[in-house]
């Protein structure tokens, strides 16, 4: 159990670094998109860079066009720094010192249903808009089984609470 918590430890420190980096980059390209700060744009004004702050070394390279932007970029920096932040509180669970709670539970109902329900809504909406590329119905697909997968780990995990609420009362 000891490794298990150590991995979870580490996976969970992981997601946060990495839900960090998808949530700062988010508004940082927001700001820099509204304000026009670190924004380059380059071959006769058809895509831009987003430099690193305070120079004029590109971070990021982007289409100059409002679909590309909030579609195929903004929202997949947000909604993968949310899945990020999610996946930290689902592995957080893990190294708790009481597996079967309901706050455990609800972490693992809003990764679920975040994975079942956010991810096709939202290329099927891109699809009008933007190239939507084959790949990405892969990302669903996973997705979509990550979240069926903790919809199963989250039912066992009331059952683990129903036992051991059992349990105490029988003590």
């Amino acid at each position: 159990m000891n490794q298990s918590k150590s991995i979870s430890k580490i996976l969970y420190y992981l997601c946060l670094l990495l839900s960090l980096g998808y949530l700062i980059t988010f508004v940082y390209s927001v700001f820099c998109l509204l304000t026009g700060f670190a924004v380059t744009p380059y071959k006769e004004n058809l895509y831009l860079h987003i430099n690193y702050p305070f120079t004029e070394q590109p971070f990021l390279n982007i289409e100059n066009n409002c679909p590309y932007i909030i579609l195929s970029f903004l929202l997949v920096l947000l909604t993968y720094g949310i899945f990020f932040w999610l996946s930290a509180k689902v592995f957080r669970v893990f190294f708790q010192s009481k597996l079967f709670t309901e706050e455990n539970i609800l972490q693992l109902k809003r990764f679920y249903t975040y994975n079942i329900f956010f991810p096709l809504p939202i290329v099927i909406v891109a699809i009008f808009f933007v190239e939507v590329e084959s790949v990405i119905w892969g990302l669903v697909f996973i997705h979509f089984m990550l979240g069926i997968f903790c919809f199963f780990l989250a039912n066992i995990f009331k059952q683990g609470l129903h036992l051991q609420n059992e349990q105490d009362l029988f003590i």
